[in-house]
């Protein structure tokens, strides 16, 4: 026994230092494949029971209710989401008027383009040669000679500070107001009046001018203003239903090619997603866009 301690006393002693220690991984038991695969399938269903409850409390949209004269209509033209050329679509069109008033004809377009954006952004005019067929009646703020001029051009109302302060009154019997450069500082004090029913002259809308006999002319024989909306939408009146078919394709196709050549500089990938026609109270066309982009007036 003696000979035994004294080997145990001789022997160095072992201690494993706590450093060591901390850095051992702990033990983790690993679970059967069976068991793993129940836990996932049990997590798929939940997932799939709460897209079904959200699916079932969501509002389901309804169908627009539709008078019979709209239904009646909408029978003569093709059917939804089918496309037609534009010299079709014209005929079309006179064949949906059927109201007592004379109807106007518009033109919407859903674009490829996002109005967040700045460099996205659309806003232009486009001259229509058969004009619009309503009569507009056009304000200019200006000074000096350009009274004159304006008065001459056509222009149903014009002035400087005395137009400035019957606006501010409430005055807003017109459809365009046109201003010169020199004035703007004045009109802006009006933004908060014009502003909202989109009368604030600005030079993308080719209101804000130099030329005044010329921009008074033009917007009184038919020149329109289209700017894309808040969901990348246009919407631009093109004409009335009592034209000529070929004064309406003529008014379309230069509403098309003002719309291409103000192409944004931001714009990617497709820039016309869809575009439809249709009269004031008459169901929609949808226009297939490369017919419409090579017809040839000539």
């Amino acid at each position: 026994m003696s000979h035994i301690k004294a080997m145990l006393k001789a022997a160095p002693s072992v201690s494993v230092s706590r450093s060591v220690a901390l850095k051992a991984a702990p033990f983790v038991p690993i679970r059967p494949l069976h068991v793993r695969t129940s836990v996932i399938a049990a997590a798929a269903a939940i997932d799939e029971e709460v897209e079904y409850i959200a699916r079932a409390t969501q509002q389901v949209r309804k169908d627009k209710p539709r008078s019979k004269r709209f239904k009646a209509m909408a029978k003569k033209v093709a059917a939804p989401n089918t496309e037609v050329g534009a010299v079709e679509a014209m005929t079309m069109l006179k064949n949906c008027a059927s109201t007592k008033f004379v109807e106007s004809v518009e033109f919407h377009a859903r674009m490829g383009l996002d109005p967040k954006y700045a460099d996205q952004q659309l806003r232009a005019t486009c001259s229509l040669p058969a004009g619009t067929g309503k009569e507009l009646k056009v304000a200019v703020l200006t000074s000096g000679d350009n009274i004159r001029i304006a008065e001459e051009a056509g222009a149903d109302y014009f002035g400087s500070d005395d137009l400035v302060e019957k606006i501010a009154a409430g005055f807003m019997d017109f459809d365009k107001l046109i201003a010169t450069p020199e004035m703007m500082p004045k009109a802006a004090k009006l933004g908060r009046v014009l502003g909202p029913r989109g009368l604030m002259p600005n030079p993308k809308a080719g209101t804000v001018t130099t030329d005044v006999a010329t921009t008074v002319k033009d917007f009184k024989g038919g020149k329109v203003e289209y700017r894309l909306d808040k969901s990348g939408n246009l919407h631009v009146l093109f004409g009335n239903i009592n034209f000529k078919d070929a004064d309406l394709l003529a008014n379309l196709k230069a509403v098309q090619e003002s719309i291409d050549s103000n192409r944004p500089p931001g714009a990617k990938g497709i820039y016309w997603k869809s575009m439809y026609v249709c009269t004031t109270m008459g169901p929609s066309i949808k226009l297939n866009v490369s017919a419409l982009q090579s017809v040839s007036l000539a």
